[in-house]
């Protein structure tokens, strides 16, 4: 099941009525191909995320939004069982009985990324803004359609691939999805050198997603570039 902790601290600050005007931003954090020990709040992968959450905190109105971190039972995505996934899926399927259709932006990083992107499908999920995600080759992406995603990654990842990231994103347009794509030059997978920039993007990207703020510029062009915009040395241009 998805981290009590998380979704009883949600539902703890109260909920109001569908269509009220409130929104959801969702956090995954990262985690590894496989393994059932216990994930833990203090774990590299989870902890990587904690600045995004406090960024998003500060940038949403309090009234109007609501951060909700979710932490996995366990730290692996353990093949078909696909157990992040399943996790994200109950934490959403908690919300709606709480808050009904509220509109929710996930927001994920690494193995994180791809429980968001596959959790697209939720009825509730309006945007995906997925952070360094692991794409393996086949990845469904009909579940994209309709949504709208922005993937975020750095040329120099070692441990998930940017170019798979961007065939994906590919494919997920065909499919109908309203997507950009931005290719953080140097960037590579903790995120750690350029933090500032990967929060700016990030953080813009799900308060845009949500209309509560304009898209950062190179997001924004993102989803009418035909290949991934290039951001890096304080610059932004379109990779060849």
């Amino acid at each position: 099941m998805a981290d009590r902790e998380a979704v009883r601290g949600a539902s703890e600050r109260g909920g109001d009525a569908p269509g009220s005007g409130r929104c959801t931003v969702v956090v995954l954090h990262g985690g590894k191909a496989e393994g059932r020990e216990p994930a833990r709040p203090w774990q590299p992968a989870a902890l990587r995320m904690r600045p995004f959450a406090t960024a998003l905190r500060r940038a949403l109105p309090s009234r109007s939004a609501e951060v909700v971190p979710v932490r996995y039972r366990y730290r692996g995505w353990n093949g078909s069982a696909a157990d992040p996934l399943q996790d994200t899926l109950l934490a959403l399927d908690a919300l709606t009985a709480r808050d009904g259709d509220r509109p929710v932006v996930l927001l994920g990083h690494s193995m994180g990324g791809r429980a968001a992107l596959r959790a697209a499908g939720h009825p509730t999920v309006r945007g995906i803004v997925a952070l360094a995600p692991w794409c393996p080759e086949g990845e469904p992406v009909a579940q994209l359609a309709g949504r709208e995603l922005v993937i975020l990654h750095g040329d120099q990842d070692r441990v998930t691939s940017p170019d798979a990231s961007w065939r994906l994103l590919a494919r997920a347009r065909e499919e109908g999805t309203v997507a950009s794509g931005v290719r953080l030059t140097g960037g590579e997978h903790t995120m750690l050198r350029y933090a500032g920039m990967w929060r700016r993007l990030a953080v813009g990207a799900v308060t845009g997603l949500l209309g509560a703020g304009p898209l950062p510029p190179e997001v924004a062009e993102g989803f009418t570039a035909p290949e991934p915009v290039a951001v890096g040395a304080g610059r932004a241009t379109r990779t060849g």
